[in-house]
């Protein structure tokens, strides 16, 4: 049963298909993208496009189609492995990137049956679906948009409405002091099949840009649906780093998976704050957690080591009397004793071969694509000998 919503009714959504835009390369979070696509970038040790996946089940919503472009076949071979989904999954690889609105278009045939919900593969929220699907249904627009006040337009689509909800004008990332409302749209659309009736058949074609102001220009009814509760995208380091805070702090009412920390089994660990630690993971004795840690799957800690606000993927190993604050390290690294990270993003491929028991299948998967290079970013480092 779906939980209990801020905006909960008792009515049930009368979609029954989604489309979760997942084509994106995620250059904004280069260089944790080099070896993995974004829907598959971990959010509390769960990747982000599960968590949507897992958001529309929550809802009812059991088909769903993708379209697939960067390492495109990841992400089935991901999902292959997941099993309390029960979900119906649906890809559609596009060779070539056609834009938000072009991506639904290589989805047609899967979604022109339907009324359907979008959503991008990148985002993080407890919106509740089954509220704006059935403001949708009762609106008797062609398409919804969900909005969400926001402080910052600058980065997002606005949208200013009339006194019956309808959306008259739509404006794409303004400037602050352009901005002629601070609606925003969450990148959560509902659609009436007859929305392709109005996508070109060839071609980039976007939401914000194009289709959009087209339905207004043509008088063509969009429905806006204020929401409430969280809602955020990992589309940069800073983002995505508090967003991953956040929902292992209880800020987000996602499903999360089972937290392995437990304070008697690991006594050894002097742990000041929230730590989330994942499956099959070695924790050596004076190790230091402070603030917000998550540490992934199949990851050792060695002696001595501090962690402090830092992201530490599947499969990696950080040596002794390391220390690492405010820091993200990838999947399949080996930070060698002594590090010291300040504010760093981490990707050390060529350490995989050094890391044993690829119990993780999403570890698995990135050690296959890895790209061989090693990346670093915004760091201090002092390795002793």
């Amino acid at each position: 049963m779906p939980r209990k919503s801020r905006q909960s009714n008792n009515s049930r959504p009368s979609a029954t298909k989604a489309l979760v835009l997942a084509a994106g390369v995620g250059t904004r979070l280069d260089p944790l993208t080099k070896s993995v696509p974004k829907p598959l970038v971990p959010v509390g040790n769960r990747p982000v496009m599960e968590h949507v996946l897992r958001l529309l089940k929550r809802h009812n919503i059991n088909d769903v189609s993708a379209n697939l472009h960067y390492m495109a076949e990841m992400i089935p071979a991901y999902f292959d492995g997941v099993k309390d989904l029960g979900q119906s999954l649906h890809f559609v690889h596009e060779e070539t990137l056609s834009g938000d609105a072009g991506g639904m278009r290589a989805c047609k045939t899967f979604l022109e049956d339907s009324t359907f919900v979008v959503l991008m593969g990148d985002i993080i929220t407890d919106i509740d679906l089954s509220f704006v699907v059935d403001k949708h249904k009762r609106s008797g627009a062609l398409a919804s948009i969900a909005l969400k006040t926001v402080d910052d337009v600058q980065h997002f689509g606005v949208a200013r409405l009339n006194n019956e909800h309808r959306i008259v004008e739509f404006q794409e990332k303004p400037k602050p002091e352009e901005a002629i409302s601070n609606l925003a749209s969450t990148g959560i659309y509902v659609f009436e099949p007859e929305i392709f009736d109005y996508v070109p058949s060839n071609g980039t074609y976007m939401f914000g840009n194009e289709l959009f102001p087209k339905l207004l220009r043509m008088g063509v009814p969009i429905n806006g649906v204020r929401v409430l509760g969280h809602w955020s995208d990992i589309g940069t380091i800073n983002t995505y780093r508090q967003t991953c805070f956040d929902a292992i702090n209880g800020s987000i009412d996602i499903d999360m998976p089972a937290n392995q920390y437990d304070p008697y089994t690991h006594r050894h660990v002097d742990v000041e704050g929230t730590l989330l630690l994942g499956r099959n993971c070695q924790i050596s004795a004076g190790v230091k957690v402070r603030g917000n840690v998550i540490i992934g799957d199949d990851c050792a800690i060695g002696p001595g080591v501090t962690l402090e606000d830092t992201i530490i993927w599947p499969n990696s190993k950080i040596t002794a009397d390391s220390v690492l604050r405010g820091s993200i390290v990838g999947n399949n690294c080996l930070i060698p004793a002594g590090t010291f990270y300040e504010e760093a993003t981490v990707v050390q491929q060529k350490a995989a071969q050094a890391a044993p028991d690829l119990t993780s299948k999403l570890a698995r998967l990135r050690q296959n694509h890895a790209d061989q290079n090693g990346y670093l970013g915004n760091s201090r480092v002092d390795r002793s000998a």
